[in-house]
């Protein structure tokens, strides 16, 4: 096999990985990543948590969403190096963020169900993190507070009134089955 001088230079010019310490869905993990590695990526390609969806890759449509220290956040706009330390949680996770075990789901993914909050589900997994964040922040009054919150998540079968509704009944226990 004949020596290739040019691919010695480029990997010579490569700069060398991190290595990323993080929590993901409750376990620590230390990953070498190199430094344009996005967070999505890490999840979805390194770590194989595809319940995370690579959707727009630009922040726009939410399919990413994850929660970074209980905040949610766009993963394809975050840089992997910048979660170090952090505690990560992915649609796998929400379960046992809620006290689940087992098969049990996290009670926002039962209310999904009972709502029928979801059509293709494309976008569920980045709704519903996006819901647990909305509730983690605290200060939901009404549904016209939850459509204004969950507004960076699209759907693209329009189930938004179900989303919704699913989303209103943890969040506004007192009124959330009568949410429109």
């Amino acid at each position: 096999m004949a020596h290739d001088p040019l691919a010695d230079q480029v990997q010579a010019a490569a700069p060398p990985p991190h290595t990323v310490a993080l929590r993901v869905n409750g376990e620590q993990r230390t990953v070498e990543v190199q430094s344009w590695v996005t967070l999505l990526d890490l999840l979805r390609e390194r770590l194989r948590l595809t319940g995370t969806k690579k959707g727009c890759d630009h922040g726009q449509c939410g399919a990413c969403t994850v929660l970074v220290d209980g905040r949610r956040i766009n993963s394809c706009l975050a840089l992997a190096v910048m979660q170090e330390g952090a505690d990560i949680t992915t649609v796998e996770g929400l379960p046992a963020l809620a006290g689940c075990t087992g098969d049990a789901l996290h009670p926002l993914q039962q209310a999904f169900i009972d709502h029928d909050a979801f059509q293709c589900g494309y976008c569920t997994p980045g709704q519903l993190c996006s819901a647990v964040g909305l509730m983690n922040e605290g200060g939901v009054r009404h549904v016209g507070d939850i459509r204004e919150r969950m507004s960076g998540n699209l759907c693209r079968c329009g189930a938004y009134p179900q989303i919704v509704q699913a989303v209103a009944e943890l969040a506004l226990p007192q009124q959330g089955k009568e949410a429109p």
